[in-house]
């Protein structure tokens, strides 16, 4: 269950609304980078103060992906450089971090900087940051001194019934999870097949590559990271040639390649890339493509990690 008492945190004056509740002021859509942006940060610092909360848990962390929609550009690192490293270690769902790291993340989605999350604490209290500046703050309890420490920092607390952003139960797809009847099939498919690709989803729009031998299995499974979404598609293709003819004549596919060294990349491209594409690829030593399309994306099987107790937690 969300929290009882939600508010929805702007620097958008209510009485600057038509009869359908669209802004009609003068607020500018993007953060200025100072003060008003501070004042986000002082006041849902103050509903956490309320709230006994010094510590938040990610929630369905993204990054930017094949389109962004943010009004401001995207950065290197997504935002998040200087509170998680270049690999995004520490950034995954159910990580827990403490309120100054939360509210650093809180400046990075205000700045549409490329990463986006939910901050929650179970049933307790949650953040969420939406499109336009627009905050959604939950909480168990009323917090009307962080209600009117908000108005003293020039914005505007309107209570609603819930947020917008909180995730439903019905939001997952995948809900089998990687347990160890996951792997035996994995086992069985590597037994007839000898090798596989795998598609390690650890956040929204990243993921790594790995290709699974029954040898490495295990040392693979062993470095997959929490709550991590897996996918296990055919090996790739040694005729690297064939698959870039084999490319549609238009619209957008995920091309996946093996360098020389081994690494394994993946690149959204469409047919007025495959030229630079074919030039970047020419001594891959291995391919595939895979559609956009959910519909037409049929891997051999997917499941996302349980916790350690076996539990899934992990909302896909």
């Amino acid at each position: 269950m969300p929290p009882s008492f939600v508010h929805r945190i702007t620097k958008y004056d209510p009485a600057d609304r038509d009869e359908h509740g669209h802004y009609t002021g003068v607020e500018d859509t993007v953060s200025d980078h100072g003060p008003v942006e501070a004042a986000y940060l002082a006041a849902i610092a103050a509903f956490a103060e309320a709230s006994d909360i010094d510590r938040l848990e990610i929630r369905e962390p993204a990054v930017t992906g094949f389109v962004h929609f943010g009004v401001e550009p995207p950065v290197e690192g997504h935002g998040l450089g200087g509170l998680f490293p270049p690999d995004l270690t520490g950034y995954h769902d159910g990580a827990e971090v403490s309120l100054p790291v939360a509210l650093e993340l809180v400046r990075a989605m205000l700045r549409d900087q490329g990463a986006w999350c939910r901050l929650e604490v179970g049933d307790v209290f949650t953040v969420h940051v939406g499109w336009d500046q627009y905050v959604y703050v939950g909480s168990d309890r009323p917090c009307a001194d962080a209600v009117a420490r908000t108005r003293e920092l020039g914005l505007f607390p309107e209570p609603l019934t819930a947020s917008p952003y909180a995730a439903e139960v019905d939001e997952a797809e995948v809900i089998e999870p990687a347990d160890e009847d996951f792997w035996t099939r994995v086992r069985t498919a590597l037994a007839s097949r000898q090798t596989l690709l795998l598609e390690e989803t650890y956040v929204r729009n990243a993921a790594s590559w790995h290709r699974l031998t029954p040898e490495n299995l295990d040392t693979v499974r062993a470095g997959l990271g929490p709550r991590a979404l897996l996918t296990v598609w055919p090996d790739l293709t040694p005729d690297v040639g064939a698959v870039l003819a084999a490319l549609p004549e238009e619209g957008s596919v995920e091309f996946v390649w093996e360098a020389q060294d081994g690494m394994i990349s993946s690149a959204i491209v469409d047919d007025t890339e495959y030229q630079e594409l074919a030039t970047q690829v020419t001594d891959a030593r291995a391919a595939c493509v895979l559609p956009l399309s959910l519909d037409e994306r049929h891997p051999l099987l997917c499941a996302v990690l349980p916790d350690s107790d076996g539990v899934l937690r992990a909302r896909w």
